[in-house]
């Protein structure tokens, strides 16, 4: 080994080492995205990706700075394939490759994973995950961007209680920590009113075989379903039912039924209505501006909730303003503090779970190839 190179490479490494210990401002900031980008739900993920990067671009280009000093921001993206053990795995490596803040997961068996490898780290993790247990680790890293399954459920129960016809109910789920407790919470609404519930069955997130759920379906003569598995299955599931001529039936799905892929499963049967914290852009004041950026900029309208993560990284980015700061730590301090401006949703704050204080539910009926608004409420 050339001894002078090593000298004069130790030397300048260590230079860096100094210099960067010298301000709490680095000038390039990472943030982190995990979500599913590959697979089923691969649209919806990368909506939530768009999202991200849509925020950064603007606030690279109006010359971000924290403390005085510009920043330039950068996305560090990472496939979490809907999957636990990957989701883990990927937060490890995102806290590794030190961001400072991460926008992820979309599923909550997920965030129920990564959530303690952020939370050792100190890195805040914003969420759109609704599953009420993961705020329930008590990590004040995990904040929650949209309402809980809490709400949901009450939503779901409420509305085929009371607006849904239909002689019979029956509750499917995914078999998830999402799908498994949003059901749970959906059936206890419907029992509270004293619905009937005739089949109650939990499947997995992958299955798209569903001649056997349809035939149950069709001889318990169900005139309202309650379904809390995703898009993809929903459609799948509806198809059969028109195939065996079940179709004088409302299916109530919850907030990964309300996508644009679902658009395709319009008159299969008589009703499909969707609950979703995710509200659409469109009921926003500065909806349809964030709209008319979001296709400029990727030739399609969101498929879920990318003006939530949009929102979730100018909220994060006034947050380090805030703190003067890109350590993780202090960008979690500053928070929890926050009530935070939101370009399109308006405002973030937290309370000391982690769980957005200004989170609501709609609920949405797919009609005439669109999702309309029917009711939104906070309380349910």
């Amino acid at each position: 080994m050339d001894r002078r190179r090593f000298a004069t490479g130790a030397a300048a490494l260590g230079a860096g080492i100094w210099l960067g210990g010298c301000s709490k401002v680095p000038d390039t900031v990472r943030i982190g995205v995990a979500q599913p980008l590959s697979g089923p739900l691969a649209a919806l993920g990368q909506d939530l990706l768009n999202g991200v990067q849509l925020a950064v671009k603007e606030l690279n280009a109006a010359g971000y700075s924290v403390g005085g000093k510009r920043v330039t921001l950068e996305v560090l993206a990472q496939d979490d394939k809907a999957d636990a053990a990957t989701g883990r795995a990927v937060a490890q490596q995102l806290v590794e490759a030190g961001v400072a803040a991460v926008i992820g997961h979309l599923n909550s068996g997920v965030s129920l994973e990564a959530a303690p490898v952020y939370a050792a780290r100190h890195v805040p993790q914003l969420i759109i995950s609704t599953n009420p247990k993961i705020t329930q680790l008590g990590l004040p890293t995990t904040l929650r961007i949209v309402a809980n399954d809490a709400l949901q459920a009450r939503a779901i129960g409420n509305f085929a209680a009371t607006q849904v016809s239909g002689s019979g109910y029956a509750v499917v789920d995914d078999g998830t920590p999402y799908g498994k407790g949003l059901a749970d919470g959906a059936a206890a609404e419907l029992q509270k009113a004293k619905k009937d519930i005739t089949l109650r069955q939990s499947l997995d997130d992958k299955t798209v075989d569903f001649a056997e759920l349809a035939g149950k379906l069709k001889q318990a003569q169900v005139g309202a379903l309650v379904c809390t598995l995703n898009d993809f299955q929903v459609l799948a599931l509806l198809q059969e039912l028109a195939r065996i001529g079940h179709t004088r039936m409302a299916l109530l799905g919850g907030d990964l039924v309300k996508t644009a892929s679902m658009i395709q499963g319009a008159g299969l049967i008589d009703e499909i209505y969707a609950t979703s914290p995710v509200l659409d852009v469109t009921e926003f004041t500065t909806g349809q501006q964030f709209l008319q950026k979001y296709i400029a900029a990727f030739q399609k309208p969101p498929a879920y909730g990318g003006h939530y993560t949009y929102d979730a990284m100018y909220v994060v980015s006034e947050a380090m303003r805030k703190a003067g700061s890109a350590n993780p730590e202090d960008i979690t301090k500053a928070l929890h503090g926050l009530n935070g401006y939101a370009p399109v949703t308006g405002t973030m704050t937290w309370d000391e779970r982690g769980e957005q204080r200004y989170g609501a539910v709609g609920v949405y009926e797919l009609r005439r190839g669109s999702w309309d608004l029917r009711m939104r409420s906070d309380r349910w």
